[in-house]
């Protein structure tokens, strides 16, 4: 799967970095270094954006390590391995339908 180039251009403001990426049939967004809300520890993480339905979800954000935040949240995905890496993930439903963006933005606002 190929995204739409100006959809990829709106993550590149946010994440310089992204790279699209292949494992399984499925089209991953690798996200290095992506900057998180304030109140969060840490402030940078290398994320994984699954913007197609996987495990029940609509689009699925992985990170390289565990956030912590101001609000707690269910860290139902652990060590999930993809691309050769270990990658948790938490329980936030997300609409199906949106941009690249949106969808990042969205999985986000689980954090403030």
């Amino acid at each position: 799967m190929t995204f739409p180039e100006d959809q990829l251009a709106e993550l590149k403001k946010l994440c310089p970095e992204v790279r699209q990426c292949e494992e399984a049939g499925c089209t991953y967004l690798l996200l290095p270094g992506l900057k998180l809300p304030e109140g969060c520890n840490p402030v940078m993480v290398d994320s994984l954006l699954c913007p197609a339905a996987r495990d029940g979800y609509a689009s699925r954000l992985f990170f390289a390590e565990r956030v912590q935040s101001r609000t707690p949240l269910n860290w139902n995905a652990n060590r999930v391995r993809i691309l050769e890496r270990n990658w948790d993930a938490f329980s936030w439903k997300v609409s199906a339908g949106l941009r690249l963006m949106q969808m990042l933005a969205a999985h986000l606002r689980a954090f403030k």
